[in-house]
């Protein structure tokens, strides 16, 4: 064992021994935890009878009891919420505070950026509360902090984190409560960025959840937060060589479960145990929110909330079911040419939205209700959907993007390659522009043709003097034609043509 190793774990035990002297002398529950083990589950036997409000719903999957204060079941991709036990309730985050911590962390700082750590950031935190024991003066690079702090939990990383971000804890504490808020978030106030207990740091388990949507939308925090252990080696600027093991059952794997994606635990004596976790089966992407539990049922309720989802509820296309918003039947939707010629689409039903809904029940069960309250880039309208009051997802109307003909490549050629088929188009008419354009050039066609008319009979620009003229003429050359010299007249049958040849022409 080195020097660093040794030094490392010594400061650990004085820790844990200076926190037990210091509650042993003032004998006060800071934190009124239950009086021994037997009463903590005691109380959480009698949690299980709190009401469940995802049951109240007319013909909902029921949700079964567990032992938590509070507990939700959420899509991460919807937002549906499918199972709610007291989800407003004010409760204390502990740990899954890091969860707001690291999504800061990642979008203020580069993975590179060398985080110090100050002498408030390694003593400020509770004697025995959880460390990987950095020295003031030390630094990491921000992404082998957020190791320290997903996997390991370490309450002075957080404080080195919010410091290099914010410029002391204080202030980042105001910008965790300003992300929140732009969440959605209606019940939380946090003022630090560990969890720690404080009267005034608290959370719901909606407003967790809606934290760790954000949390899970992110790549790097999923895989950094989904680790079962980390090598720390050591640096020039850290010197010690440890690993550290995540405490989430689910991740390591210790309790198994199908397609877990990552979470956070927490405890204090105050919160209790505090688990959040997020995994993924049949096309759901499901986050569970545990909040005031006794070890280890936190997680077999995180197990029996995730069986609940991915047995009872499916996720549903919206556009390959809706038909009463579909202006594709009205040739509005999908159309690719009309009377003049070529033209795009103007508006589409989203194509990837999908509802969360319970497998027991129809697309035609749900209430709908259409909404033009956005303000998002080529979104028109949203519809949302429910089902006995409960939201289950929505859809939206886009304005249509100026994307390639789909082809249908089911068909396959005499080479065995796939053959493009067009899908067939739908031709648009609008028959008051047609009849009104048909109108327009009729009266057009009749007016030149009377025009014509009259320029022909009548010329208006000799007074018809050109007109008179030629009827004299032709009047002159009547007299003459009659007189011709081999025209013999008869005056009983007018003029008449001899019947003989003359000069090698017929007459």
């Amino acid at each position: 064992m080195n020097y660093h190793k040794s030094k490392r774990i010594g400061r650990r035990i004085l820790s844990a021994f200076l926190y037990i002297a210091i509650f042993a002398c003032t004998g006060l529950h800071t934190y009124a935890a239950p009086a021994s083990l037997e009463e903590a589950n005691e109380q959480a036997e009698e949690r299980k009878s709190l009401p469940i409000q995802s049951n109240q719903i007319e013909n909902w999957p029921a949700g079964p009891a567990i032992g938590a204060q509070s507990a939700i079941l959420m899509d991460a991709n919807t937002g549906v919420i499918l199972y709610a036990k007291n989800i407003d309730e004010k409760a204390y985050p502990a740990s899954t505070t890091k969860l707001m911590t690291c999504l800061l962390a990642a979008e203020n700082c580069k993975l590179d950026e060398m985080i110090k750590f100050s002498h408030n950031a390694v003593f400020s935190i509770e004697l025995g509360s959880s460390n990987i024991g950095i020295d003031e003066g030390q630094s990491m690079p921000l992404e082998e902090c957020l190791y320290g702090i997903l996997v390991a939990s370490a309450n002075e990383v957080a404080n080195a984190v919010a410091e290099h971000i914010a410029g002391s804890t204080d202030e980042f504490a105001l910008m965790m409560n300003q992300k929140a808020a732009e969440l959605g978030c209606e019940n939380t106030h946090f003022t630090n960025a560990h969890g720690l207990f404080d009267e005034n740091h608290y959370t719901s388990a909606y407003d967790l959840a809606l934290i760790a949507r954000a949390f899970f939308q992110n790549e790097l925090l999923t895989k950094i937060g989904n680790t079962p252990s980390h090598h720390f080696q050591a640096t020039a600027t850290q010197p010690d060589d440890f690993i550290e093991r995540n405490k989430h059952k689910l991740i390591t794997g210790e309790i198994a479960y199908d397609g877990i994606k990552g979470g956070k635990t927490g405890y204090t004596d105050e919160a209790r145990q505090t688990l959040v976790t997020c995994a993924e089966q049949n096309g759901m992407k499901l986050i569970c929110v545990i909040m005031k539990e006794e070890s280890p049922e936190q997680f077999y309720d995180t197990v029996k909330l995730f069986s609940y989802g991915f047995t009872n509820f499916s996720a549903v296309n919206v556009s390959e079911n809706e038909t009463d918003y579909s202006i594709q039947n009205s040739n509005f939707f999908n159309t690719s040419n009309d009377v003049f010629g070529n033209s795009k689409p103007i508006l589409t039903l989203n194509q990837n939205s999908y509802l969360i809904m319970p497998k027991t029940i129809t697309f035609d069960d749900l209430d709908s209700q259409i909404s033009y309250d956005t303000s998002k880039k080529n979104e028109v309208a949203v519809i949302n959907y429910y089902y006995h009051g409960a939201y289950v997802g929505n859809a939206t109307v886009d304005l249509a993007e100026d994307t390639p003909v789909s082809y249908d490549f089911t068909e396959k050629t005499q080479a065995g390659e796939p053959e493009k088929t067009q899908e067939p188009n739908v031709i648009v008419i609008n028959i008051k522009t047609v009849l009104m354009s048909i109108l327009i050039i009729a009266i057009i066609l009749i007016a030149i043709f009377v025009i014509r008319s009259v320029i022909n009979s009548y010329n208006f620009l000799d007074g018809g003097r050109t007109t008179r003229r030629r009827r004299r003429m032709q009047k002159q050359r009547m007299p003459r034609f009659t007189k011709h010299p081999y025209v013999k007249k008869n005056r009983k049958d007018g003029p008449r043509f001899p019947s003989s040849r003359f000069n090698g022409f017929d007459l």
